[in-house]
């Protein structure tokens, strides 16, 4: 009698549980735990809880890989603020990247991680639009700088500089509103000057110096002349 009784309660158990989500509240809002499937199979697409209509808590998303539900990202909600944190992962269940979103909007400081490792590959930062704003950073698997960029709106805006993983400056370009336009450096893999000059436009213009390890060699005029000799 026992065995049948513990069967019973089981039974009422998983049918009350099953009952209990993926329901609405009086205002036919979402409320308490859901949970949904990819369309016609068993496959689970994401799992979390809403409180009258409201995320709460963390949310759990699955991409379907051979018929079984591999966790691909999670978000957290706040109960004081819009934004949510977010992570992504791998079907390797390795993370990929982390930070904030604002509905679908990225937001704040993002992070990148190496393939199939914990060592982070880029640091980035979204405004309130969703746009890249002020400093990136991108590493070498070692964790040593191998790029450093400015953005402004979503446009790389300032210097762009480009490190081998020895330490030593490859390159240092300027960018205006995403156009290379100023002041530019290349430099060999022992660190010395290869070739300086400017950009006007994401174009080479004036006098470009080039050198051969370290001494200079020779120069080139990239000014632009017009199409029409008599025009001013």
């Amino acid at each position: 009698m026992n065995k049948i009784l513990v069967v019973i309660i089981t039974l009422i158990s998983t049918i009350t549980f099953a009952q209990s989500i993926n329901q609405m509240d009086a205002n036919g809002k979402r409320h308490g735990i859901w949970k949904k499937n990819f369309n016609n199979t068993k496959v689970l697409r994401y799992e979390g809880e809403f409180n009258h209509g409201k995320e709460k808590g963390t949310f759990k998303f699955y991409k379907n890989i051979d018929g079984k539900a591999v966790l691909t990202a999670t978000r957290t909600f706040s109960e004081t603020s819009d934004l949510a944190k977010v992570k992504f992962f791998s079907s390797t269940k390795n993370l990929i990247s982390e930070g904030n979103m604002k509905g679908k909007t990225y937001v704040g400081k993002w992070v990148y991680y190496h393939n199939k490792s914990k060592q982070v590959m880029s640091e980035e930062f979204y405004n309130e639009k969703g746009k890249l704003e002020g400093k990136k950073k991108t590493y070498y698997l070692s964790g040593k700088v191998a790029e450093e960029a400015n953005y402004k709106s979503g446009k790389l805006n300032g210097l762009l500089k480009t490190y081998s993983e020895a330490g030593k400056l490859m390159s240092s370009f300027t960018y205006s509103q995403g156009e290379l336009h100023g002041p530019a450096k290349i430099y060999d893999n022992k660190g010395q000057i290869k070739a300086e000059g400017v950009y006007q436009k994401d174009r080479r213009h004036g006098i470009w110096k080039f050198y051969d390890n370290g001494m200079f060699s020779h120069e080139k005029d990239f000014t632009r002349r017009s199409k029409n000799p008599h025009k001013k």
